[in-house]
Order: structure tokens, then C-alpha cells, then sequence
């Protein structure tokens, strides 16, 4: 059998250690001792007590004024049925040109990119007084994401050893890679609304107060699907009723309270705040008793304004792939919202089309090309330096 590359066989390991959130199981074992043998300084960095408590691994490689930091997380979602897999979906199988596994796309495949890339980069010559770069590796992104990247930069920041700019190697390509570079993503905020009232026969509607009909007028600004017009660089927000229940499988029976789940994508026209006094306002105004609770989901618009870095990164992708990237803010969260409070950043990585599925998979082909790309990016990086 031949030999595969490098960012295939390091791929198959990670995905072959099950680290569905909160486990690490074994994945920064194996990474650190990877950086370890090129030369980079590992420190794990765990956050959080008990249940919660998620290990993390930071690493630094050289000592050059100028710094490049990578960012990705190691954390899978669940496999569901491995009967429905193709393959076991933490068997790493290789078949026809695609690599299957949970975390192939999302995103083992871009840690294993950009940390292969790094290596070669350095063992290809790099000066470690001319250059310095760091990864930050989470294993607390596919959950609530409280002990991973957040907490890591803070220590980063309190050791004085925060890089320039930072690329996240989350699955931004929806069809080929050079589709799309994020260069920002808008803020999410999710509320649970319940409405109180008193239960009666259906019969005998003024002997009762059905609290349907006020939820119905509460939810009425987020029923519209868009709530703004979109800017320059964002689309129009987006809110989303996501859940309503009564409890009640009686039809003649009015219930007693009925409750509501909704979701708000928003774009950097509004913040948190400002929606919740605008929904509040909304609420009062309609009237009548009931409780709103606001689900806290650290999730703020930013964007990095293209430029010198969004550049740097479009003309690797182009100048590997023959096509521009797009520039976008489209999408769900991720873990740049956190990396944008402290430094330039943006997220280029796989094809996304098949993570969170079945049968997850990437393909050989797009992993090293990929690794191309990052090896691009950082000859460039550096290469202004010395310019």
C-alpha cells in the first residue's frame, strides 16, 4: 500500500481517539507529543471542575517578533447510529480517496492540516529568531464552549504571548476549498418565553384565560424570518420560534400556560442588549403574566475588515486553487467570536457538506490541499517580515 501523507495518517489517529465532548481520549496526547518532536513548547491547560473540567493544549514554536497563531478544536458531536454509518464512524477508513470518521470535516481534518503544515514549514529551514507561531487547541467547542478558547487566551494574554493574527481551521468551503473565507459571523441569542393563564373548557372561553392567544402577539417580531436589512458585510438578521408547548394533549381543554423557544441570528447592527430591550418592551406592551428567560450564549457579531490579512489569506487560496475566495459572515458560531476580542482573525478550512452527518468524510485530495494553502499563508506571514 503507499504511503500516505502525513495530514492523512495524523487524521486517521485523531479521529480514531472518540473525543466527544467533554472527552480528550488520548487526541492532545497524540498532538502533543507530535509538537513536542518539532520543536514546539506544549502546556496543558485544563478549565473547569468535575464534569466539566476540559483539558486544552496551547503550543509555541520559535521566538520572532512576528506571530502567527492557529486556533481549532479537537471535540466531536456524537456519532448517533454507528449502524447507519458506512463505516465505524471512529475507524478512520480510507476508501476510494476519502478519509470517514466523525471529525473528519469538523474539524480534525483542519488541526491536521494546519499542525502538518507547521512542521514542514519549520523543518523546511524557518529561523526560530525570525518567526514564532502557536496553536490553541480546545477540546470544548462542540459544547458550551466555557473551558476551552475563551479562558486559553485570557492565559495567553496574561503570559504576553497573544499572536498577530489568527486563522481557524473550521469547514468554511460549502461546495471545493477556495470558496469561502470567513472573515466575521454574526452574534446568536436564544430565549424561552412561558405565558401564564388560567385552564377551562373550550366551551366557556370567558370563564378562563387562554394564554395562547398573548404568546401568539409576543412572538409575532420574530414569525417575520428577517428582522433587518443586512450591511455592508452582514446579511439581515434572522430570528427563529425553534419550540412551543402547552403540555396539554387535551382539545377541550385551554391550557394553563403555554411556553416558547426562539433563536436570533443578529448582525452587528444590534447587540444583545439592544434586542433584549426591544423584545422586553414588545412583551410588556402585550401585557399579562409571564416570564422570559435569556439563554446566555457568548455570542457576539464581529468582523475582521478585509485588508492585509484577509488578502494574505485570499491570494494562498488563489494562487493554489486558481479561484478568489469569497468573503463572508454567513453561517453559525464558532470559536473565532472569542479570538476576535484580542487579535485579527479569520476561518478557512474544509469542505463543509458533510460534518455533523452520517458517514462524514474528507477526501485526501482536499487535505493536502489544504496544508498547501497554510504552508502558503505562513511563507507570506513571514515573508513581510523580512521584506
Amino acid at each position: 500500500m503507499a504511503c500516505l501523507p502525513p495530514e492523512i495518517e495524523l487524521l486517521q489517529d485523531l479521529i480514531r481517539c472518540p473525543s466527544v465532548t467533554p472527552e480528550e481520549a488520548g487526541a492532545l496526547d497524540l498532538l502533543e507529543g507530535c509538537l513536542k518532536g518539532a520543536g514546539f513548547a506544549c502546556t496543558r491547560l485544563p478549565f473547569g471542575e468535575g464534569e466539566e473540567r476540559i483539558d486544552n493544549l496551547f503550543a509555541i514554536w520559535g521566538e520572532g517578533e512576528r506571530h502567527f497563531g492557529f486556533n481549532g478544536h479537537i471535540d466531536v458531536v456524537p456519532a448517533g447510529d454507528a449502524g447507519a454509518w458506512t463505516h465505524q464512524p471512529f475507524g478512520a477508513v480510507m476508501e476510494d480517496g476519502r478519509l470517514y470518521g466523525r471529525g473528519a470535516v469538523d474539524m480534525k481534518g483542519g488541526v491536521a492540516a494546519f499542525i502538518t503544515a507547521a512542521i514542514e514549514w519549520i523543518a523546511a529551514g524557518a529561523s526560530p529568531t525570525d518567526a514564532r507561531i502557536s496553536l490553541l487547541i480546545t477540546g470544548d467547542e462542540e459544547g458550551d464552549a466555557i473551558n476551552g478558547t475563551r479562558p486559553m487566551l485570557e492565559w495567553v494574554a496574561n503570559k504576553g504571548l497573544m499572536a498577530d493574527v489568527f486563522l481557524v481551521g473550521e469547514p468554511t468551503n460549502p461546495g471545493a476549498i477556495g470558496d469561502v473565507i470567513k472573515h466575521g459571523r454574526r452574534g446568536s441569542l436564544s430565549g424561552e418565553l412561558t405565558v401564564h393563564g388560567s385552564q377551562g373548557h373550550v366551551a366557556y372561553p370567558h370563564l378562563a384565560d387562554n394564554p395562547m392567544p398573548r404568546l401568539m402577539r409576543m412572538l409575532a417580531p420574530l414569525m417575520q424570518g428577517e428582522i433587518d436589512q443586512g450591511n455592508a458585510h452582514f446579511s439581515p438578521s434572522t430570528a427563529a420560534v425553534t419550540s412551543i408547548d402547552t403540555g396539554n394533549n387535551a382539545r377541550n381543554v385551554t391550557p394553563n400556560s403555554t411556553h416558547a423557544r426562539f433563536n436570533i441570528r443578529f448582525n452587528s447592527d444590534h447587540t444583545a442588549d439592544s434586542l433584549k430591550a426591544w423584545l422586553n418592551a414588545h412583551f410588556e406592551e402585550v401585557g399579562g403574566d409571564y416570564d422570559i428567560t435569556w439563554i446566555p450564549t457568548n455570542a457576539h457579531p464581529f468582523v475582521t475588515e478585509p485588508g492585509a490579512f484577509t488578502e494574505l489569506i485570499s491570494s494562498a487560496v488563489e494562487d493554489t486553487v486558481g479561484r478568489r475566495p469569497e468573503l463572508s459572515t454567513s453561517g453559525g458560531t464558532s470559536d473565532a467570536r472569542f479570538v476576535a476580542s484580542y487579535a485579527p482573525v479569520a476561518e478557512f478550512g474544509l469542505v463543509g457538506k458533510t460534518m455533523h452527518k452520517v458517514d462524514e468524510f474528507t477526501t485526501v485530495e482536499d487535505m493536502t490541499t489544504l496544508k498547501t494553502i497554510y504552508s502558503t499563508i505562513l511563507d507570506r506571514f513571514f515573508m513581510e517580515a523580512t521584506a
